[in-house]
């Protein structure tokens, strides 16, 4: 190997040895941080301001903290010193600003409500098991990605913790550490001081706008400093030959990563990545006009799918492996949902407040800078792909479909944040440069500047205060409410689980419960007959074709009939139903897709008659505001083998 060749193989090693080293750092400051709130009784954040105050005061020590990093960078201090300290602050940061205001409740950012309520039971799942399942249903290798979800699994399971007392704890760590790793990407990218600066900025726009879905943050967090870095890769027109080929293979390394965890971020960058190799062929090809101009980008691209594809098959082979040979998925719907939100393209430099102006800045800082900087050419591409997506999102309705372009909303703010914070420094500098480099003009632009940061840092909270409230006011899975108040119905799904425990003894995963209150399986590693909408339902599940036998089955008269009708399903059948009782039998609310209308899921009840299950085949319990019935010995074992020759069809 050449010198020449070397030096870049080195710096790679040298970048991974440091993000490694900033993990650690990172994982150690969060669990020290999440270990030393949890040790005091603190009031509730949607009753009290003392969470609040205090994770006003934690923002600004770790704030302090990322300031004298920066300090020590500019005065070329010894990278032992300011890098450790940078890590600290960052991660610190991350785990005030959602640690704090949630310390006084086991749940995350919108409890176990809506979308959190699947995503909980994932977690869950592979809590239980580290094998690949999906997240509801018996016997189906999982469609969303696996990739977060499995290693806080893993994490939650050799900590002891159950998976939904997990979620949150990994969710806060989690995004500690990819700040941290976007940091690293940043000092490689851009001087010392100026990457502490972006990381940050990028970090709370993250955290204020993308933090509810923490396996979306973790991969958001660094799509700025990975555009640029897939810029490098792609188009270096005056670099030698063979040069950026460290840049393109981590291009393909992050896609592949992403594809394990988010999918929606993947498909935007693996779109915004080719569009730039489109952009820089042009150019290429501009330059010489010569056809073979337009082969290396070509090969770059090749090069990178192909690593994302080989990463991405580590959770995707066992469902598509099932697609291509056994039952047809069938086309999901989890593309259904358009909000007025959607319909829209999101303008958040017109905004008049801290946001928008950060957001102005980026955006006149993008298209000044954009024939003289390479990162302002990368995040230039970042927005117009976010622009381009959101248009063609729209377009897509008219095919009864969308790509979900609303939310790519939080990536524009971290590329035109990331923008703006560079955009503050250049402006900063020609002012000095203006004002005969007066000492009272940098002293003042630092000052505003502080200032501007404390402000949104210390809002993050109040933006985030719905999904923070109800943290606090859902049931957790030991039957208590954060803010102390009477809990809901899920205080009773302890009774619950010890009836099923009683009457089927064995591992949980032994049982499959059609119940419509599916918060119960996010707290318990019970499999599921039917998800919560056809919109988190797995393709191979046949949602729809569930929804239509349970519908029947209410509609049976004899207990002969009902048995009949589960042994004959071509699924597994349930074990157990936890219904609730209404004033003609037992009930169950189920869903379905009702796109393009908005709200897209229309809620309807089935009732079941209670003389349905008035056999010895039944054991019937009425526990709190439920009804659980589970099948009797001989018919579990009936229904088990039928479902498992449906299975295999």
């Amino acid at each position: 190997m050449t010198v020449r060749a070397a030096a870049p193989a080195r710096t790679a090693l040298t970048v991974a040895a440091e993000a490694v080293a900033a993990v650690v750092v990172a994982a150690l400051v969060a669990a020290t941080g999440l270990i030393a709130f949890s040790v005091v009784q603190w009031p509730a954040f949607n009753s009290s301001n003392v969470t609040r105050a205090v994770t006003t005061v934690g923002q600004v020590v770790t704030t302090a903290v990322l300031g004298a990093a920066v300090v020590l960078a500019r005065r070329n201090g010894r990278p032992l010193l300011w890098k450790p300290l940078s890590w600290i602050g960052l991660s610190g940061f991350v785990t005030v600003t959602l640690g704090m205001p949630l310390a006084a409740t086991k749940l995350y950012l919108f409890g176990v409500s809506v979308d959190q309520e699947f995503r909980t039971e994932y977690l869950t799942r592979l809590t239980d098991s580290a094998a690949l399942q999906d997240m509801t249903y018996a016997d189906l290798p999982p469609y969303y990605p696996a990739g977060w979800f499995w290693v806080g699994g893993r994490i939650a399971d050799a900590l002891g913790l159950a998976g939904w007392e997990a979620y949150k704890p990994w969710a806060i760590g989690s995004l500690a550490v990819a700040a941290v790793i976007g940091l690293v990407l940043w000092s490689a990218l851009v001087r010392r001081d100026l990457a502490i600066l972006a990381a940050l900025g990028v970090t709370a726009l993250v955290l204020a706008y993308a933090s509810p879905e923490a396996y979306g943050a973790v991969i958001a967090v660094l799509i700025p400093p990975m555009l640029i870095l897939a810029w490098g890769g792609l188009h270096r027109p005056d670099a030698p030959r063979g040069a950026g080929w460290a840049a393109v293979v981590a291009t393909g390394v992050f896609l592949g990563v992403a594809a394990t965890v988010y999918t929606l971020y993947l498909g935007f960058t693996a779109f915004a990545v080719t569009l730039m190799a489109l952009v820089s062929a042009l150019l290429r090809y501009r330059a010489s006009r010569t056809p073979s101009s337009l082969v290396d980008p070509a090969v770059r691209l090749i090069v990178i799918a192909a690593l994302s594809g080989l990463i991405a098959l580590t959770v995707w082979a066992p469902y598509l492996a099932a697609a291509l040979t056994g039952r047809t998925a069938e086309s999901g719907t989890a593309l259904h949902y358009l909000p007025e939100t959607g319909a829209e393209l999101p303008l958040p430099m017109t905004q008049f407040t801290l946001l928008g102006a950060l957001c102005l800045v980026g955006t006149v800082w993008i298209l000044f800078r954009l024939k003289d900087s390479r990162r302002a050419q990368a995040l230039g591409v970042g927005v117009a792909a976010v622009y381009l997506w959101a248009l063609l999102s729209m377009l897509a309705t008219v095919a009864g479909t969308t790509l979900l372009g609303f939310r790519l909303e939080p990536v524009l703010i971290a590329l035109l944040g990331a923008a703006g914070v560079f955009g503050v420094v250049d402006g900063t500098r020609v002012l000095y440069l203006v004002a005969s480099e007066s000492p009272r003009v940098r002293t003042a632009s630092v000052a505003v500047a502080v200032v501007g940061a404390l402000a949104f840092a210390q809002d993050i909270p109040h933006v985030l205060q719905n999904e923070i409230t109800v943290a606090y006011t859902d049931t957790d899975g030991n039957g208590d409410r954060a803010d102390r108040r009477a809990p809901g119905v899920a205080s009773y799904y302890g009774e619950v689980d010890a009836a099923l425990q009683a009457a089927r003894p064995g591992p949980r995963t032994d049982t499959v419960v059609l119940t419509s209150d599916t918060s119960f399986l996010a707290f318990l590693p019970y499999f599921g007959f039917q998800g919560l909408t056809s919109h988190y339902a797995n393709p191979l599940a046949e949602f729809s074709a569930r929804a239509d036998a349970i519908e029947s089955w209410s509609e049976l008269t004899t207990p002969e009939e009902l048995v009949a009708a589960l042994d004959a399903a071509p699924w597994r059948a349930p074990d157990a139903f936890l219904f609730r009782r209404g004033a003609d039998g037992y009930t169950l609310r189920l869903a379905e897709d009702v796109y393009p209308n908005d709200p897209n899921v229309r809620r309807y009840s089935v009732t079941f008659p209670e003389t349905l299950f008035d056999d010895p085949r039944f054991d019937v319990q009425e526990i709190g505001p439920f009804v659980l019935v589970v099948r009797g010995a001989d018919a579990g074992v009936a229904a088990a083998g039928a479902g498992g020759a449906g299975g295999g069809s």
